[in-house]
């Protein structure tokens, strides 16, 4: 039998088809889906089927010093994410004589299969291997490739391996020493990386550099002329005032003034070169795509066939390929007339300075549809095409016009420009290009002045960084590499070290980098990392081995910690300090003192610094759901920060003031507006859906004697608006079926409340001892909510969801034998029977009993 491994189960399935075609069929292995014909078989990974950790020894922070982490034993765990792939590629391992590794051909590739191979080598030592390589999964491609196979690069994977061994231990070792030197354990430990900290660093550098920056006073003088146009005084910006004044003074009353020159020339634009994967990132931005997003689309096309491979720093298209081919393949297309136009002269494109033989520039694979991508996909390929087409164009040429004209002895100079031949303009209309026209005029002639404008600037302090303008200097400084630094900008955004667009570091990040550059510089400057990124160039290259590497940053690793050990009370001390600033939201609006960012068991609230004598509280809705960053803007009514909440790999959440927040829920509960879902399964009242102070929702019965205690708990998301939609459960009568509308987001479809929360219990219970994957639309198992409900109806206590075999033994011990017992017993005096069995969950399985009484 012949193995294929790719990287990608949708990979998989693509190449299986373009190898076998029709015959191609899907059989499940271990819970997998393969792909295949006869006796080959193609199988799609996960990414990474192990990793790389510490002996279970090192776990505990508390215990373990973070300084033994740097030559502790480094072993290799499996990934349990992926448990069911490596048992199909055992099985399928046992049965094959040939494997051929077709992940993708890069570092982090390269790795990827030979960690697949290790596994399928461990069931069959027989077995041989190859590798498939290409840069684009096109029929073209994948059969040209599988007709040619080569060897595994060995030496490729060891270098992917050196970078997770030295991510590992640097990240872990730094990270746990600041994050417990500094007391900050939990979700809100110190994160410290060998490229993410320099790549820091460099943000709360420009933010100081801006704090710094003394704003400088300059003038400017514009002649405004009747024959339509404006020009400036050619001293461009006065940076003395009573010079300013004296040319002003001189000019001011004239009514003409002579054109004393004309120069008239060309300019012209070269064609972009190619695009890389740094260059791509960074026009994607240009329309709208962070470079994570930028990043995702591309991967998606990638896979589908539709553009090569987006991680490449090559600019320069390879012999091989057909370029005359791949326009082609355009003319029958919405981009025709572009290709057309291209075909009529021969193709020369355009290079840049980085050629590469590995992959390709990024470039159009196969003809798309509009039809066939949505929205955002088809901005992104349209772009990858617009640019492909736009490195065989001509240049752009423009006629100028530099006219001078002398005011009462003072030299003033319009510029006019316009475009004359778009050439590559034409096929990638994404610059501005807009027409400065000016009249034609002549030497000598007269213009009239019908006033003169002055404008009062000061100098402007350097941008902070757009993520693109990060990845090209990160790129430049020798910092990550073409695949991972998009993800080390998204990692800072996660850990709540920065925050907005353009990026902005928090005053954690000021104290994190302060520290660092203090005491441990090597850490935050990018020599160092741009050093190992060069030794693992080496490694790939056969020149050093993986050992000499790893040993040689350990070594570095240990310089550090010298140093580090040496200022541990100077550390402390200076992180304290800097991490409480970050916390202050703003004073009391009581007794004036700090009001502070605490953590509680429910997730994050704003207590005040004179607790006991003030016990003035905030809640921070939604808290629980990310990293509570306190901003620089204040609300002007109450004085106090405005919140958001970073959340990994999502937007963040919009808290705003939590003083304005808190008031608005008072109102709210006042005004008692809240909506109806429908009647109360046990007394009849309305059932409304509420919002609790920390931002969670549920549903409330609104019985008027408060004798009903029927409560619900609402599913996330806990933003967005809660609107009751017009349909009704068909199980539970009168129940109105809930979404919620989140902005620049399709309406998220929580359903029938009570089905969703059946659902919901259930697949608790059941991840516990299957796992399973869950809807992305209420949380809940993908199953009819109907069919839930009904597997509720059975009567016995483990029919309740989130009761097991062992919780119902304690129940039956304290004498709850049916549902019935369940429902009638006092909640509290029940909890008090059973082992870590909390009062909340007992409710919640009396509320699912009522509830099917109810249906």
């Amino acid at each position: 039998m012949h193995l294929i491994i790719t990287e990608k189960h949708n990979t998989a399935k693509r190449i299986a088809g373009i190898l076998f075609g029709s015959a191609s069929k899907m059989v499940r292995v271990n819970g997998v889906n393969t792909y295949g014909a006869g006796d080959e078989v193609v199988i799609g990974l996960s990414g990474h089927v192990v990793g790389v950790d510490f002996p279970e020894e090192y776990n505990s922070w508390q215990k373990t010093d973070a300084r033994d982490l740097v030559h502790a034993e480094i072993v290799t765990v499996p990934d349990q994410r992926n448990s069911k792939i490596v048992s199909a590629l055992k099985t399928l391992g046992k049965k094959a004589d040939t494997v051929t590794i077709a992940t993708d051909y890069d570092r982090e590739g390269e790795l990827i299969g030979v960690e697949a191979l290790n596994i399928v080598k461990g069931v069959n030592t027989k077995i041989k291997a190859d590798r498939a390589r290409y840069s684009a999964i096109t029929p073209g491609e994948i059969k040209n490739t599988f007709g040619n196979l080569t060897e595994i690069d060995f030496n490729l994977a060891a270098a992917g391996e050196s970078r997770q061994v030295i991510d590992l231990v640097w990240g872990a070792a730094l990270t746990r020493y600041l994050s417990v030197t500094s007391k900050r354990l939990g979700k809100r430990f110190l994160s410290v990386g060998r490229v993410q900290s320099p790549t820091l660093a460099l943000i709360v550098d420009r933010e100081k550099e801006r704090e710094a920056f003394v704003p400088e006073p300059y003038w400017e003088l514009y002649a405004v002329h009747k024959e339509g146009f404006t020009s400036k005084h050619r001293k461009d910006r006065f940076w003395e005032k009573e010079e300013f004044d004296r040319v002003l003074s001189k000019v001011k009353d004239a009514k003409e003034g002579t054109v004393s020159d004309v120069k008239k020339g060309k300019r012209t634009e070269k064609p972009p070169t190619p695009f890389n994967t740094t260059e791509f990132i960074r026009a994607a931005s240009r329309i709208g795509f962070s470079p994570a997003n930028a990043m995702r689309i591309a991967e998606n096309l990638y896979t589908n066939g539709f553009i090569s491979y987006p991680r490449t720093d090559n600019t320069v298209y390879p012999a091989s390929l057909d370029l005359k081919e791949l326009v082609s393949m355009f003319l029958k297309s919405e981009f025709g007339e572009y290709a057309s136009k291209l075909l009529k002269k021969p193709l020369k494109p355009t290079a840049g300075k980085k050629e590469s033989t590995d992959h390709p520039p990024i470039h159009p694979a196969s003809l798309a549809s509009r039809k066939q991508l949505k929205d955002d996909e088809w901005k992104v390929y349209e772009l990858i095409v617009r640019r492909f087409f736009a490195t065989f164009a001509e240049s752009t040429l423009w006629k100028t016009l530099r006219i001078i004209i002398d005011i009462k002895g003072e030299d003033f100079i319009a510029n006019g420009a316009v475009l004359v031949e778009p050439g590559w303009r034409y096929y990638y209309p994404y610059h501005e290009s807009e027409d400065r026209i000016l009249p034609d005029l002549k030497h000598g002639q007269v213009l009239g002045i019908e006033k003169f404008d002055t404008e009062s600037k000061t100098t402007k302090p350097p941008g902070r960084y757009g993520q693109a303008r990060l990845i090209k200097v990160m790129e430049d400084l020798g910092l990550g590499t073409k695949s991972t630094r998009h993800e080390i900008i998204q990692k800072l955004y996660d850990r709540a070290y920065v925050h907005g667009t353009p990026i902005q570091p928090t005053k954690t990040a000021y104290s994190v980098v302060d520290t660092l550059e203090k005491y441990a510089k090597m850490v935050v400057v990018p020599d160092m990392t741009s050093k190992l990124e060069g030794d693992m160039s080496d490694i790939a290259d056969g020149k050093i081995t993986e050992d000499t590497v790893i040993t040689e940053s350990k070594e570095m690793l240990d310089s550090i910690f010298d140093d580090l050990v040496m200022n541990k009370e100077k550390i402390a001390e200076g992180l304290r300090d800097g991490l409480y600033t970050d916390t202050v939201v703003g004073p009391c609006p009581e007794c004036g003192s700090d009001m502070v960012v605490r953590p509680s068991r429910f997730g994050m609230f704003i207590g005040c610094t004179g607790y006991p004598d003030c016990k003035f509280a905030l809640s921070i809705p939604s808290s629980k759901y990310g990293m509570v960053i306190v901003t620089d803007k204040v609300c002007e009514e109450h004085n106090l920060h405005l919140l958001m909440i970073a959340r990994a790999g999502k937007r963040p959440i919009e808290v705003g003031c939590p003083y304005c927040n808190q008031l608005k829920w008072e109102e709210a509960e006042k005004a008692g507006n809240d909506p109806v879902v429908g009647p109360c399964p046990e007394c009849g009242s309305d059932l409304v859906a509420k919002m609790s102070r920390s931002g969670g929702r549920f549903i409330k019965c609104t019985s008027s004697d408060e004798s009903c205690k029927f409560t619900l708990p609402l599913p996330p998301p806990r933003y967005g608006e809660l609107v009751i939609t017009e349909t009704t459960c068909e199980l539970h009568k009168g129940l109105h079926h809930v979404h919620v509308v989140r902005e620049g987001a399709r309406p998220w479809e929580i359903g029938c409340p009570y089905c969703s929360f059946i659902e919901l219990q259930k697949n608790k219970e059941n991840s516990k001892t299957k796992g399973g994957k869950t809807s992305r639309k209420t949380g809940a198992k993908s199953k009819s909510k109907k069919a839930a409900a009904g597997n509720q109806k059975k009567g016995g206590l483990t029919d309740i969801a989130g009761i097991g075999d062992a919780i119902a033994k304690q129940l039956q011990s304290a004498g709850i034998k049916t549902q019935a017992d369940l429902a009638a017993a006092d909640a509290e005096e029940l909890s008090g029977k059973l082992s870590k069995v909390s009062k909340k969950r007992i409710t919640g399985w009396q509320s699912i009993v009522q509830l099917q009484t109810s249906a």
